[in-house]
């Protein structure tokens, strides 16, 4: 990584482009910019990856095998390729990463506001260490910013809450039991963690889909690159906000509420009403588990016609079709939950995270305050977004994904630079009409 002046010279604030985050979104957009030629900075306000660094539980890793989710140009050095990145270990890589191309990352520096300049093309972007000016700027702070609680307990609620982007490790929390309300990825790795610690854990399941881990000796990444399922553009009707529940802890695991529920784990419907220290559950459990269960056999039933349209030796796998009985706490569902008589202390929400774009013009978003783009490209001329959910195709949110949708958002700003660049040649007047003509030329 490029080391940069303490205090940028006048010459440092004036870039082309400026991209907003050095997460993995910023990262890959700056090896983009950089392999094309064009001058940009990238201001972070705190370290390359901070929210894997500080907005991360102890024990994470990747979702995903890191032969998988990491940039095309670079493996990562002490990770097995199949197996699970500690979220220490992403830090490092995306460092190491920026420093291979000499990414100009400015660390330390929060970018507060982004407005037309007067008068002239491109933008003055506000910062904390003072004012820059650039013809286009690229939002790379992705969507996952503000950590998500729903209005459900008043802040006078006597019980501890932490957001998911703030719980660390089961010590942390009070001792007694834990409501987790969430189970996407982030909620069942921290609901099986705490029950693993010795704490009573209920567990809020909202609609998921729930992939096999590895099926047939792949893994499932590798069944939906060929079934070519992460190139999708769109979510399936009705599944906008379904989350994916899957984990790469201890090796890589299929996510089984089945068998979190045998391990004392009690499964819960989604939280929907709190009243006299009473959270009251939806009658929604059974439905969601079926629905991750059609799911999960779905993506079998489609991984086994795959194996057989192509006749790939790949060992059968009966045994992953076998769901088990449903157990008591999903036939017979707790509806309420008297959080001091069960001895629930503490809740942890992993119901994901919104936005804040405010800072950018507002012709650049929607309604709602969300980007208004096509692929990353907003109608605000000069104004790009990466880093978003489903913002080409299924894969976005990855790291492999977000370096594919970098490179066409940098190759929309290098077509614009050429358009900008163009001045039309000045017209030339012919040597003949220069001179009269002569006798003997006119004949």
């Amino acid at each position: 990584m490029a080391s940069s002046p303490p205090h940028p010279t006048p010459d440092d604030r004036v870039v082309e482009v400026i991209v907003v985050g050095a997460g993995q979104a910023g990262v890959a957009m700056s090896e983009h910019l950089t392999h094309s030629g064009i001058r940009h900075v990238v201001l972070e306000r705190g370290r390359i990856a901070e929210r894997w660094r500080s907005e991360r539980w102890d024990s994470l890793v990747t979702n995903g095998p890191v032969w998988h989710d990491r940039f095309p140009g670079m493996e990562f050095a002490d990770v097995a390729p199949d197996g699970f990145a500690t979220k220490e270990q992403v830090a490092q890589y995306m460092t190491a990463y920026a420093e291979k191309f000499g990414g100009p990352v400015r660390c330390g520096v929060e970018v507060t506001a982004v407005r037309r300049a007067e008068g002239a093309a491109g933008f003055v972007v506000s910062a904390t260490d003072g004012q820059y000016r650039a013809q286009y700027v690229v939002a790379a702070t992705g969507a996952f910013q503000n950590p998500a609680i729903p209005a459900l307990l008043p802040a006078e609620a006597n019980i501890v809450q932490v957001h998911s982007s703030s719980y660390r490790n089961p010590g942390q929390l009070p001792s007694g039991g834990v409501l987790v309300i969430g189970a996407g990825s982030s909620g069942v790795q921290i609901a099986a963690e705490l029950q693993r610690a010795g704490r009573q854990v209920y567990l809020a399941v909202g609609p998921h889909d729930r992939p096999p881990r590895r099926y047939r000796g792949r893994d499932f990444v590798w069944w939906l690159g060929v079934l070519d399922r992460w190139d999708a553009a769109t979510p399936p009707l009705g599944a906008e906000h379904v989350t994916i529940a899957v984990s790469g802890a201890d090796g890589g695991h299929t996510v089984d509420f089945r068998r979190l529920a045998a391990e004392g784990v009690v499964l819960v419907g989604r939280a929907n009403s709190y009243a006299d220290g009473v959270v009251r559950f939806g009658d929604d459990l059974a439905r969601n588990i079926a629905a991750g269960d059609a799911n999960y056999l779905e993506l079998l039933a489609e991984a086994d016609a795959y194996i057989e349209r192509n006749g790939l030796d790949l060992p059968e796998e009966p045994e992953a079709k076998v769901l088990g009985s449903d157990p008591d706490c999903v036939t017979e569902p707790l509806r309420e939950l008297d959080l001091a008589a069960a001895g629930v202390t503490s809740i942890v929400w992993a119901t994901g995270f919104t936005s804040d774009y405010s800072w950018l013009p507002a012709t650049s978003l929607d309604e709602n305050g969300r980007p208004r783009h096509r692929r990353g490209v907003s109608p605000e001329a000069g104004i790009y977004f990466l880093g978003l959910p489903w913002q080409s195709r299924r894969g976005s949110s990855f790291i492999w994904g977000v370096w594919h949708d970098a490179k066409h958002v940098a190759d929309h700003i290098a077509i614009q630079r050429m358009y900008a660049a163009y001045r039309p040649a000045e017209p030339s007047t012919p040597a003949d009409l220069l001179e009269p003509m002569s006798l003997e030329t006119s004949r």
